[in-house]
């Protein structure tokens, strides 16, 4: 247990106040009540756009959050990228065929997909460059989806992208990047963000 702005911070808390931050920095937060409150995320979509633009090859953008999957993925065929989507609610039969049209087919050029619907077992090389809308807090999930382009057969460089606009992503980046647990670090990265802000 620790105490971070006059508040007794335990892991559960710590975890989930985390969570609502990452959330935000995403573009949106669930409410008490289960409604999405969206953001301005208009920087960091530019940002995206440009990326996706620069791409020699597809794109894959993980997002770790079911709102955000569907704010990036609206803007994106509202800016004439062909797009699909991987999250929970696709059904294995679904993810199977787009993942088969993204390998041998034009379109779509950008996959955007929550990490833990595709971080094992699945092989993209068709695209090498992998973008994160937003970090997550595992770093099996992180090191596997990264993975999904770096498979046999990929015969480019490949490239990630961190989109990032807090210092609490930039932390949780670092930690992942070093292979640090961040479960285990929780208590101290979340007191860490409260006394800087």
């Amino acid at each position: 247990m620790a105490v971070a702005a006059g508040e007794e911070i335990t892991t559960v808390n710590a975890a989930a106040n985390l969570n609502k931050l990452l959330q935000l920095s995403c573009g949106a937060v669930y409410s008490d009540t289960g409604e999405v409150v969206a953001f301005d995320a208009k920087s960091r979509m530019t940002a995206l756009l440009e990326v996706i633009e620069e791409a020699s090859h597809k794109v894959i953008v993980f997002a770790p959050f079911k709102h955000a999957i569907e704010i990036i993925a609206e803007e994106l065929k509202k800016n004439s990228v062909s797009t699909e989507v991987i999250h929970g609610g696709i059904s294995a039969t679904r993810r199977t065929e787009i993942f088969a049209s993204f390998q041998t087919e034009t379109n779509p050029h950008v996959l955007v997909i929550q990490p833990q619907a595709a971080a094992h077992g699945v092989t993209l090389h068709a695209a090498n460059v992998v973008v994160w809308w937003g970090p997550i807090t595992s770093i099996e999930t992180y090191l596997q989806a990264n993975a999904r382009v770096h498979r046999a057969g990929q015969r480019n460089p490949c490239t990630v992208v961190h989109l990032q606009g807090s210092p609490v992503e930039h932390r949780v980046y670092r930690m992942l990047s070093e292979k640090v647990d961040i479960h285990t670090r929780l208590i101290d990265l979340y007191k860490n963000v409260m006394e800087d802000t």
